[in-house]
């Protein structure tokens, strides 16, 4: 249903076209920011494309913070005209696997940060078994999951 597939000149445009919906740039910052970050820590990070079939219909970033160690998971979105069919559970699920074979260092954690007042993202994160750690930063809260070692 859903494919991850590495952002790389064939497909950095396409992150480009990717819109949220209405409200939601509060939420999560746009693609091009992201891609910006990425090329500043690229020894340590990789940005994908959340595919259905050959469209791209969503963005998110891995990283590792070598300082903690951790996994990062930063602005993942779907696209407005793709939100409501399970994209982003899927992704997810793409996501932990990839960090799961450990491309960038051996840690087991899991972090990302989320608006309070996004709902929607909050429920897929703890349904995946993501829980607060109580830090925040303004709007944004901490949330964390500990990969199983099996």
């Amino acid at each position: 249903m859903i494919q991850l597939r590495k952002i790389t000149e064939e497909n950095f445009i396409d992150a480009f076209q990717l819109k949220l919906a209405p409200g939601q740039e509060r939420f999560v910052s746009h693609p091009i920011r992201s891609l910006a970050q990425a090329y500043v820590y690229r020894e340590q990070c990789q940005p994908f494309g959340i595919y259905a079939g050959d469209t791209m219909v969503g963005y998110v970033m891995v990283i590792y913070d070598y300082d903690i160690p951790e996994y990062d998971i930063w602005h993942m979105m779907v696209d407005e005209a793709y939100q409501g069919r399970g994209y982003g559970g899927a992704a997810l699920d793409q996501v932990l696997d990839f960090i799961r074979a450990k491309p960038f260092g051996t840690s087991n954690r899991v972090t990302l940060t989320c608006n309070k007042e996004n709902v929607g993202a909050l429920h897929l994160y703890q349904s995946k078994g993501f829980t607060e750690t109580g830090a925040a930063d303004e709007d944004e809260i901490e949330l964390t999951l500990h990969l199983s070692e099996g």
